[in-house]
């Protein structure tokens, strides 16, 4: 896994980080986080899902919604989230290796969170998303247009394809610890509830 501390701590740039990583690395990187991802949610279960976790400082200013604003995120959530963040990240970071001339822009569907409800369809979503950012990698001509970027209106930062891939990385890594916690709590009410596996769990 690759350590993004010191990308927010500013002790190095993305950019720095980025110029040592190759195309194998991106991918070897992709398995090990969603490797990681599954190895949070290896536990759970259908119930793990939906549970509603608490979460006092749940704000989502992209919400479409208004009531969703406060909204604390379930497990589905995080998922379909970090997952369709990372799959936008992946095709723009394709456009930009094959010499695309491009301005900020969005290439983003996020399934509905609502439609997960399962953990099998979590675990599912993780595996169709590393299939699809594995293969957009496959779209990189041998000789990636490292130098094509575009600017970054918030920072004026130069962004090219290794940099745009990589910044789906670090969203994902943002979310582990938030997963880590759903799970934590969804898995602390099952056992005050005994209940394990989605049965309820009786004495002799």
């Amino acid at each position: 896994m690759l350590d993004f501390a010191p990308i927010y701590s500013q002790e190095m740039s993305m950019a720095e980080v980025a110029g040592r990583l190759d195309r194998s690395d991106l991918r070897s990187l992709t398995n090990e986080m969603i490797d990681a991802m599954q190895s949070l949610i290896a536990d759970c279960t259908d119930e793990d899902v939906i549970f509603v976790p608490e979460d006092p400082d749940a704000y989502d200013e992209f919400a479409e919604e208004e009531a969703d604003l406060e909204l604390a995120w379930t497990l589905g959530h995080v998922i379909v989230h970090a997952t369709a963040s990372s799959e936008e990240a992946a095709f723009l970071a394709a456009e930009l290796a094959r010499g695309v001339s491009m301005r900020v822009r969005r290439s983003r569907y996020e399934v509905p969170w609502q439609s997960l409800s399962t953990i099998e369809q979590c675990r599912q979503r993780l595996e169709e998303s590393q299939r699809m950012r594995l293969a957009s990698l496959e779209m990189w001509p041998d000789d990636a247009h490292l130098d094509n970027h575009y600017v970054y209106r918030g920072t004026g930062e130069k962004i090219n394809a290794r940099m745009r891939f990589l910044f789906g990385l670090k969203h994902d890594d943002s979310h582990l610890e938030q997963i880590a916690e759903i799970v934590r709590q969804a898995q602390e009410a099952r056992d005050k509830l005994g209940v394990g596996n989605g049965e309820l769990v009786t004495g002799n």
